[in-house]
């Protein structure tokens, strides 16, 4: 019996030392956002465009936890035009941080690259006009990098970590493969893809789509 129990011991050591995370039956399917043009606003700058002390009025929760879609809107303005009713995103942040579309620089006059948020140095500032006041910053205006959020969880499920570039691939007509995708994964994330409007209306993406998740 003991010749047994020990062929049965090796054998399950055996299945789990070549267990992967992509083998243990996780799905390659990560859900998509879409993002339009937004703002997120420091207190500072909140209290300029709207008056002291202003707060933030919540129309609907974002799919990342704690994140909402604001009532309140904002004209952004650059050299050669402006983008009214540009959509304030909460809760308020240490820096303001405007993300538009890289079709948004020919109409504003401005020249932005894809950065991840947050990552600001080095970046452009903005016009920024709001129902008490404006605001020009010196930094913060940015084509949002493609990327998707998770949990540290979801990364070992995926088989990757955080900062890691991987590829994404969509299928259908119009489906193709976008590279350059960043993992973000910490444990204040929900999964979700994002990309904005440009790169869905390229490939047919809408928010009940689902991408495939390539390493």
């Amino acid at each position: 019996m003991d010749k047994y129990e020990n062929a049965l011991k090796l054998l399950l050591e055996a299945i789990q030392q070549n267990l992967t995370p992509e083998s243990s039956g996780s799905s390659p399917e990560v859900p998509v956002g879409v993002s339009n043009r937004h703002v997120h606003l420091s207190q500072n700058d909140m209290n300029i465009l709207f008056g002291e002390g202003y707060q933030m009025t919540k129309m609907k929760d974002l799919s990342q936890p704690g994140q909402f879609a604001c009532r309140e809107t904002v004209t952004i303005c650059g050299p050669n035009g402006a983008i009214e009713k540009v959509r304030i995103l909460g809760p308020v942040r240490s820096k303001t941080q405007v993300e538009i579309l890289s079709g948004d620089c020919f109409k504003l006059g401005t020249v932005s690259q894809p950065r991840l948020s947050g990552d600001l140095q080095g970046t452009p500032g903005i016009t920024i006009i709001g129902p008490k006041g404006s605001v020009r910053t010196t930094e913060g205006l940015i084509v949002a990098q493609r990327h998707i959020h998770m949990t540290p969880e979801d990364a070992y499920r995926f088989g990757v970590h955080d900062e890691q570039i991987v590829s994404i691939e969509v299928s259908g007509p119009r489906g193709g493969i976008y590279r350059n995708v960043v993992i973000r994964a910490n444990d204040a994330s929900a999964l979700e893809c994002h990309i904005d409007t440009e790169e869905a209306n390229a490939m047919n993406v809408n928010s009940q789509s689902k991408i495939k998740l390539l390493k």
